[in-house]
């Protein structure tokens, strides 16, 4: 049985969380732009909740972060994130109120088949194996992992703007957290 087929729990899900502790103790910054820390509203709660992704691509232009969320989208910050927008975003030692936009099956097939140039071994081997999924730079194994995982991207409001947010995006008010 992969990872994949069912969602983290007890010690591995403790040991995947373990890195937002360098974020509350105000070491993010160490994990450079490769993490990011993710503030959300709980979609039934309404409580502020953090979580640490890893990110997948990184525009220093444009401070835009690529992010991927597993198990076709049922992991709790995506939904969180589906219902109320992000809230905050710190990656690289920057903190900002994001612009947030899903990427459709195509976009996350594109994003996979660019990081798998960068990092084949780790996709095919690592992501791959893990997650039961054949990454091994076909199209097919690009479409069948871009419907295992969703994608979203990350950007500073401010930037959005500029940028126009006319790429048909799924944006929302971060809004502060109570």
């Amino acid at each position: 049985m992969a990872i994949g087929d069912a969602r983290p729990s007890g010690l591995l899900r403790r040991l995947l969380r373990a890195p937002i502790w360098l974020y509350r103790l105000g070491l993010g910054r160490l994990l450079g732009h490769r993490f990011l820390l993710l503030t959300h509203r709980g979609r039934k709660s309404g409580q502020a909740r953090q979580t640490v992704l890893e990110v997948v691509r990184y525009d220093p232009a444009t401070r835009e972060c690529v992010v991927f969320s597993g198990w076709r989208g049922e992991t709790d910050w995506y939904r969180n994130i589906v219902v109320h927008p992000a809230a905050l975003v710190e990656s690289g030692g920057a903190r900002y109120v994001p612009e947030q936009r899903l990427l459709a099956d195509a976009e996350v097939a594109a994003e996979l088949r660019d990081a798998y140039a960068r990092h084949p071994i780790e996709l095919r081997e690592g992501i791959g194996r893990i997650f039961g999924l054949t990454i091994d730079g076909s199209d097919r194994g690009f479409a069948e992992a871009a419907r295992f995982f969703r994608g979203v991207v990350f950007r500073p409001r401010e930037r959005a703007a500029n940028a126009g947010a006319s790429r048909g995006a799924h944006t929302g008010e971060g809004g502060d957290l109570e």
